[in-house]
């Protein structure tokens, strides 16, 4: 049997390849193929293999454009870091795919399916696209906020950050200017788009732009000092120091 393994993580695939040959020793392995390009290209060059094992996101991409460069009839079992009940769902249909780390009976599982049913990978690909890549949001835009008997519309744009405090949550703008909303901080991080807001620790979730200053603070924490804000000990726990710098070079 020969097998295709396309996969962007060195260990990854060093470790699938063990296994899969702790189970089909006879199996030729071909790769592991790290990305888009690359696997084209082998496709193009080479005839199909029995199986292919391809990681869904590898290094220039989504591996979903490798079939929309080349026609690939042979079997694919998809190996993933997605949601496990996405996983779960898509697996009533008839491709099959494996969530990381990959366990020896999942594996095991998967390639007896392949040896009962000839899978046409084609069948089911698009759908598998359209359920592991997420759809466009739409984040809260603006928030309507008491100001004496009046209500009036504050643009997500205008606030610098999100405060808890005491039980009641504050919006602050640029301007100074603090309101009370009718929402949790937990409610807001799933409100506010990511790109533009982080959720800094308990009680602060901050803007990009309200960042003033950044310090390095003791046991791997961050200090941070956020534009008309008083509070000088505005931590960012270890945990969450390297999304959040992720975060930053994002914007």
């Amino acid at each position: 049997m020969k097998i295709l393994i396309i996969e962007d993580e060195r260990p990854a695939a060093t470790r699938l390849k063990q296994l899969i040959l702790d189970i089909l020793p006879e199996a030729k392995i071909d790769g592991n193929l790290e990305s888009i390009t690359a696997a084209t290209e082998w496709l193009m060059a080479n005839a199909e293999p029995d199986l292919i094992f391809c990681d869904i996101q590898l290094a220039d991409g989504l591996s979903f454009e490798i079939f929309n460069r080349v026609k690939v009839t042979a079997p694919i079992i998809f190996t993933t870091a997605f949601d496990q009940y996405a996983i779960k769902a898509f697996k009533l249909n008839s491709i099959d795919y494996l969530l990381k780390p990959i366990g020896t009976k999942e594996l095991t599982n998967a390639i007896e399916k392949f040896k009962s049913f000839k899978i046409n990978p084609l069948v089911d690909i698009y759908q598998l696209q359209e359920l592991l890549i997420p759809k466009q949001k739409d984040y809260k835009s603006r928030f309507m906020v008491k100001i004496g008997e009046k209500i009036q519309a504050i643009q997500a744009s205008e606030a610098s950050y999100f405060l808890s405090e005491e039980r009641v949550t504050f919006l602050q703008t640029f301007e100074g200017k603090r309101y009370i909303l009718d929402y949790t901080l937990d409610q807001l991080e799933t409100m506010l788009d990511p790109k533009k807001f982080f959720r800094l620790n308990r009680k602060y979730i901050s803007s990009f732009e309200a960042i003033t200053e950044i310090h390095t603070h003791s046991n791997s924490r961050l200090k941070i000092k956020l534009i008309n804000c008083k509070d000088n000990d505005i931590l960012v726990s270890r945990e969450k120091v390297g999304e959040f710098k992720l975060w930053l070079d994002d914007n």
